[in-house]
């Protein structure tokens, strides 16, 4: 019989998710603050938390990070409660390292669902480790490509859906995990000492987000946005860790394509500080063409503040070049629509 810790402040939720939770043949322990919880964690090692968040003493974010942060409780799965329904909240909650969230009032169905999956997740990796152990290491996961790490995320990860504007993490956030970008555009940025917006790279599907916090729990140093409908799948970083200590090969492709990354937002950065303005706006058009997939003809629907942003120009002069683009006949502007008509016309702009 597994064993569920079940953490909550409300006495009467308390007692009545208790006894939902035993005639669903659980064993539980109960705790009714944060403190409390942490001790029994510890005590007891259950083999899933059950955590509401606002909570006396200690919150549920408080309880999840001291646990996280034990050698003998960070591998048991957590899942929130919380009356919390904000996307910021949620993100908060799955960014610390969080398997599950579930918002009150919820329906019983919902939380042993949510149980049942985090168990036999869990059975799984310790089948597959058990494996692996006894096949020297043959087995587990064997990944030689970057495809197939990327077709291990969308087969293991958590995903998360963003509307466009929506943010995926702010710059000071913790995060335990390593997105796939599944669907959608995603823009990494940060603001200058003047308060000016600078986009410092552009993130596409297939490209993996959250890398410049990944060995250790530091926070970001820029902020992630959805630029359109966006899909993510993240893994928790130890898992991916042990994944890529077990697959060395996969390991050194993954560090060749991060330190491409850091080549190209190098050369976007050495634009920005010295080309013209004509050829910074004709750049950022490409850019923004190549990772939307766009040909000549199509439609670019982006915001003249992030074409700026981007380009590393203020958006008046944007828009002027833009004018001045459109009159040489090498775009047509149609409301915030952008159609390259001569693409080639624009790689050599100086």
């Amino acid at each position: 019989m597994k064993t569920i810790l079940l953490i909550e402040d409300d006495k009467a939720l308390r007692e009545n998710t208790e006894e939902l939770l035993m005639l669903a043949d659980y064993s539980v322990i109960t705790a009714y603050n944060g403190r409390v919880g942490i001790t029994m964690a510890k005590e007891h090692l259950p083999d899933i938390v059950v955590c509401d968040i606002m909570m006396p003493e200690i919150d549920g974010y408080g309880v999840l990070h001291e646990l996280s942060t034990d050698e003998n409780t960070k591998q048991i799965p957590f899942i929130f409660l919380s009356a919390k329904t904000e996307n910021k909240e949620i993100r908060k909650g799955m960014a610390m390292g969080a398997d599950d969230y579930l918002t009150k009032p919820f329906e019983e169905e919902d939380l042993i669902n949510a149980i049942e999956s985090r168990l036999a997740k869990v059975k799984l990796l310790q089948r597959s480790s058990t494996i692996g152990d006894q096949a020297d290491g043959q087995v587990n996961n064997q990944l030689k490509t970057l495809s197939q790490l990327r077709q291990f995320f969308q087969e293991n990860g958590e995903l998360t859906t963003f509307n466009s504007g929506d943010i995926i993490y702010e710059e000071g956030d913790r995060s335990n995990l390593i997105y796939l970008i599944t669907r959608g555009l995603i823009k990494c940025h940060s603001m200058d000492e003047d308060g000016k917006e600078l986009i410092t790279s552009l993130n596409k599907v297939d490209d993996f987000l959250g890398f410049n916090s990944f060995f250790n729990n530091d926070p970001f140093l820029e902020s992630a946005t959805a630029m359109e409908k966006t899909e993510l799948v993240g893994i928790p970083k130890r898992d991916l860790q042990e994944l890529l200590e077990n697959n060395k090969e996969i390991s050194l492709q993954l560090v060749e394509l991060l330190t491409g990354n850091i080549s190209e937002i190098k050369s976007q950065l050495l634009q920005m500080a010295y080309s013209s303005v004509r050829k910074k706006t004709a750049q950022t058009l490409l850019q923004f063409a190549e990772v939307m997939d766009k040909k000549t003809g199509d439609a670019i629907k982006i915001s003249r503040n992030d074409l700026a942003s981007v380009a590393g120009i203020a958006t008046e002069s944007l828009i002027r070049t833009l004018s001045g683009f459109k009159k040489e006949g090498l775009i047509a502007i149609e409301g915030r629509n952008i159609r390259i008509k001569e693409l080639n016309a624009l790689k050599y702009i100086n």
